[in-house]
């Protein structure tokens, strides 16, 4: 088993290193870049950092135009300029994304009740040797960062640190303000575990003071527009372009005007209906692997009903999948046609993007429309048969529970 591992990881690393370098060769030699835009902006607002260093002052990453991270992000991208090389940042989105995957190895060992040796190794794969996955960090996009502080913050949590893992949960909520909405499944799982509502309070207090802490820290040194572009500009923000959301064409409307509708306004409010909603399968069953799945879809609904969609949003909710198939009662037949609908949709949601940006034709209305309807309808079907699939695990447990008492 820890022979097949370590193939495993030396496998996915050699994997990485081949995308990183093709991505190399690609950005020298064809007009599309393989680099992703976001790289860009990390590297350039890591240079005012880097500079202003060298001056002994204090740059601001937000002198970049359209960074809207927390400064941390800038700062890892510090050696870029240390060492003169713009690539080496991947390597340390490519290292979170590593340390993501043996995380992940190391839990779903947890969760899978099948003494088959392979099955662990198999499951990890869904992360360690996902094309999807290898293509977003090694394309420079920072999503790795987050996806490690979170499997983390789970990984702690699961082994009874719970300071440690609070900690951790803090600082992914400061990183990216998404993981906030776990907070609820990891109360309900900490009450339910033990009945102790001291340990939900202990834990609390933790991650809202490394928040606190964090945040505290930037804001004196970045002031109000560390808060503007991090936080605030989340809620009123109208992207419209590479979007797969239903509200992609409210968007494009919208950004025409000089006023953003009162419906984009409040598209959050569905979103965290349906987000906070799926918490209540919790009380099902309040095991580490049932908050898991909780949290697969939970992070599945948030992206699906987010008002701005794009690929590297999938990876927020692929670091549970492992899990969710580890103990599944969904046949592998029908697990094929539900990744079949969501490779299909989003694919033709794909060539409407590549007809509008490539090729130049008016596409908005009704194709794109029809390809994001056709994607949120999709993914709305695929979050029913999640949460038949957790509901019908939990009442077999509680089944099998009552027959031994």
């Amino acid at each position: 088993m820890l022979k097949k591992a370590t193939l495993l990881i030396l496998g996915s690393l050699a994997i990485r290193l081949g995308f990183f370098l093709y991505g190399i060769y690609q950005d020298a030699n064809y007009k599309v870049r393989y680099t992703d835009i976001d790289y860009y902006v990390f590297h350039d607002a890591a240079r005012y950092v880097y500079e202003s260093l060298q001056k002994g002052t204090i740059g601001s990453p937000y002198w970049r135009e359209t960074y809207r991270y927390t400064p941390l992000l800038s700062w890892l991208l510090v050696p870029n300029h240390y060492f003169l090389w713009f690539h080496l940042g991947k390597l340390i989105f490519v290292a979170f994304d590593l340390f993501t995957g043996l995380i992940i190895l190391s839990l779903v060992r947890k969760c899978v009740k099948s003494r088959e040796s392979s099955l662990p190794l198999f499951l990890s794969s869904l992360w360690l040797l996902n094309p999807m996955v290898i293509t977003i960090s090694t394309r420079g996009n920072a999503e790795s960062v987050i996806c490690f502080l979170i499997t983390l913050a789970l990984y702690l949590l699961q082994r009874n640190c719970l300071t440690l893992s609070a900690i951790v949960y803090g600082l992914s909520i400061h990183f990216k303000i998404y993981p906030i909405i776990y907070c609820v499944p990891i109360a309900f799982f900490l009450y339910r575990k033990d009945k102790q509502f001291t340990k939900v309070i202990l834990y609390g207090a933790c991650s809202l003071l490394a928040l606190l802490v964090s945040s505290a820290a930037m804001y004196k040194i970045y002031g109000s527009q560390y808060l503007d572009q991090a936080y605030w500009y989340h809620l009123y923000r109208t992207d419209h372009r590479h979007n797969f959301a239903l509200w992609n064409l409210l968007l494009y409307y919208d950004s025409a005007q000089s006023t953003t509708s009162l419906l984009s306004k409040f598209a959050f409010a569905p979103q965290m209906i349906v987000t906070m909603s799926v918490t209540a399968l919790e009380w099902y069953q309040p095991t580490f692997e049932n908050l898991l799945n909780v949290l697969f879809l939970q992070t599945f609904a948030f992206v699906t009903y987010n008002k701005v969609c794009t690929s590297q949003y999938f990876v927020w909710y692929l670091i549970f999948l492992p899990f969710f198939i580890a103990n599944t009662t969904i046949s592998w037949q029908k697990g094929v046609c539900m990744a079949a609908v969501w490779v299909a949709t989003q694919g033709f949601w794909l060539f409407q993007g590549y007809l509008l940006e490539f090729e130049g034709r008016n596409v908005f209305f009704p194709d794109m429309l029809i390809a994001s309807a056709l994607f949120f309808l999709g993914n709305t079907w695929l979050m029913g048969q999640f949460i038949d699939d957790i509901k019908t695990r939990a009442l077999s447990a509680m089944n099998k529970a009552k027959k031994i008492n």
